[in-house]
């Protein structure tokens, strides 16, 4: 045991970890961290312009590394500013460990007005984080960091929080440090798997579906291989992006939607339904499995809580991506699977029907899509705000390399992209990694362009530029006979951009940016570039006749109606 403070225990706590990046804003209660990391030589602390950026900084660390991202942040307000980056993470199972400070010790939990309290602090993110815990004293930190990491490491991962008071962030105590938990990863007993192993095999018309617990696991090769292996064909979530290369024969495709919300989108429903075993992996099936009880579900996730939620008719394979898919594939081989013909031609035509460049859709985002693909290195990080050439991204643009493709999942949080988007490049500075934002989502986090600046983040982003936030706009004038207050106001982003010190670029079309693209990454500085963008249509294929309502702009069952 050593003697040392709180803060010290914490910083070399997270030096045990493997950590070499914090994110957060300095600040009165976390003194004692901040001194603990200036003196680390280890650990470099990128200070944000908010606590929101922080932890989106965090998660986007994370999602390109693959390791856990943290943050660190006053309690209180700064809690509270930093929960839409923990909600983002939770959406996205991304690991992320979020530091907050406290209260004063004897003031917990009192309601006397100290600075930056809020009663129940933890609980305010109870239902965005995986664990919670306040370590109170020196000697319990290396404990707490210990069980973050483990909670992080194991299972589903997910963001989780501890809380360190002032008061133990400067106190000294003996404090015995921890080293990492070794981590053993959950395989299906050699029984469930040749279980499965034989339905797969005798199956007419299998298809792989592919969620984001496949990168998480980084089994992306094993998917790969399993595909392969079998012969079997894999549409992937919106989360799965990435984790079978979308120029393979076998990927059929991204993000299918309930039956009826596009064309593309019906086209993946029907292959899904056609199927008589469909094998889930890393995948929550939010909405559903459209073969149902029709066909066999086998579903390999580690979270025990999804794997019979989906239908009853369900094999479950409680384990992690990677280690299952390896386990599975030997058993696959024996039961013969890997003699499977082609697959069938129902599903080729069916992939013929969804290929991204295939689908002739007389719409305007498809040709700007189609720039960007081009102009974007294969191996470079994208990462989506929530912006209508964001949404057909989600089913459209092509993904060539692991991890590559991040959004914010089922959160849609508007304006987070670029503050992960830094994260990410913090995690891979090697790799170029490009921001696609609209003008509203921005300028949420636009002053983060002073943290790109002071620490050299390269990242180039695009700024779509409408004037207005151009999915309510458009929603508002096509269902509710107009829009309303969705104008905006913005600066001249190229001038606002320099006036950072970073490059500002503008272009004079959307489709110029295919040239601005590769401009602006050899700038090797933070780019800004500033595209005007019209107004953009919900797409249709021109056989399409009605246009599809989306669920909020209309009473759903269980709403007055009257």
């Amino acid at each position: 045991m050593t003697a040392m403070t709180g803060g010290e225990a914490l910083v070399k706590s997270l030096v045990n970890e493997g950590v070499d990046t914090i994110f957060g804003v300095p600040g009165i209660q976390l003194y004692g961290i901040v001194a603990a990391l200036r003196d680390e030589p280890s650990i470099r602390m990128v200070s944000t312009r908010h606590e929101q950026a922080a932890t989106y900084m965090a998660d986007g660390y994370a999602r390109a590394s693959g390791k856990p991202g943290v943050a660190l942040v006053v309690p209180g307000v700064g809690l509270y500013n930093a929960a839409s980056g923990v909600a983002t993470a939770y959406a996205r199972s991304s690991p992320v460990l979020l530091i907050a400070g406290q209260v004063p010790r004897a003031m917990i939990g009192r309601n006397l007005g100290a600075v930056h309290e809020v009663m129940d602090q933890s609980g305010a993110l109870a239902s965005i984080t995986k664990w919670r815990r306040m370590a109170m004293r020196p000697r319990e930190i290396p404990e707490a960091v210990f069980e973050a990491f483990r909670q992080m490491r194991t299972g589903r991962p997910r963001p989780v929080l501890l809380e360190i008071p002032p008061d133990a962030g400067v106190e000294v105590e003996e404090v015995q440090l921890r080293d990492p938990a070794p981590i053993s990863r959950i395989v299906p007993s050699p029984e469930q798997l040749e279980h499965a192993a034989r339905v797969i095999a005798d199956s007419r018309l299998p298809v792989i579906f592919a969620g984001g617990g496949v990168a998480r696991s980084d089994a992306e090769a094993a998917l790969v291989a399993l595909a392969e292996t079998a012969n079997i064909p894999v549409i992937t979530s919106t989360g799965g992006k990435g984790t079978i290369p979308d120029g393979h024969p076998l990927c059929y495709g991204s993000c299918f939607s309930p039956r009826g919300e596009r064309q593309e989108m019906n086209e993946l429903y029907e292959v899904m339904a056609a199927a008589d075993v469909v094998i889930g992996i890393g995948t929550r099936f939010s909405l559903g499995n459209p073969a149902g009880e029709s066909s066999t579900l086998i579903n390999i996730n580690i979270d025990d809580n999804d794997l019979t939620r989906i239908q009853s008719n369900t094999i479950p394979l409680h384990g992690d991506a990677r280690a299952t898919i390896e386990a599975l594939v030997p058993h696959l081989l024996i039961a013969g699977a890997g003699a499977r013909s082609s697959p069938h031609e129902a599903v080729a035509a069916a992939r013929r029907l969804v290929a991204y460049r295939d689908i002739q859709l007389e719409e305007p985002q498809y040709p700007l899509l189609e720039a960007i693909q081009r102009s974007v290195p294969e191996d470079a990080f994208i990462v989506w705000d929530v912006t209508q050439l964001g949404f057909y991204a989600r089913t459209h643009y092509q993904v060539q390399h692991p991890k590559t493709y991040i959004d914010s999942g089922y959160q849609f949080n508007l304006g987070y992209a670029f503050p992960t988007a830094l994260g990410a490049k913090i995690a891979r500075p090697e790799r170029p990694v490009i921001c696609m934002t609209g003008d509203g989502g921005f300028m949420f986090n636009s002053s983060e362009l002073a943290t790109a600046m002071k620490y050299g983040i390269n990242v180039v982003t695009v700024v779509w530029r409408n004037d207005s936030y151009g999915n309510v706009a458009r929603d508002l004038d096509d269902f509710f006979a107009g829009s309303y207050e969705t104008d905006l106001h913005n600066p001249d982003f190229v001038r606002f951009a320099e006036s950072f010190g970073a490059v500002g670029l503008r272009a004079d079309s959307p489709e110029e940016i295919e040239n601005l693209i590769p401009r602006a990454i050899e700038c090797n500085a933070p780019v800004v570039i500033d595209v005007p963008l019209g107004d953009l249509p919900i797409p249709r294929a021109p056989h399409i006749a009605p246009l599809y309502r989306l669920p909020w702009t209309q009473p759903q069952e269980g709403l007055i109606t009257s």
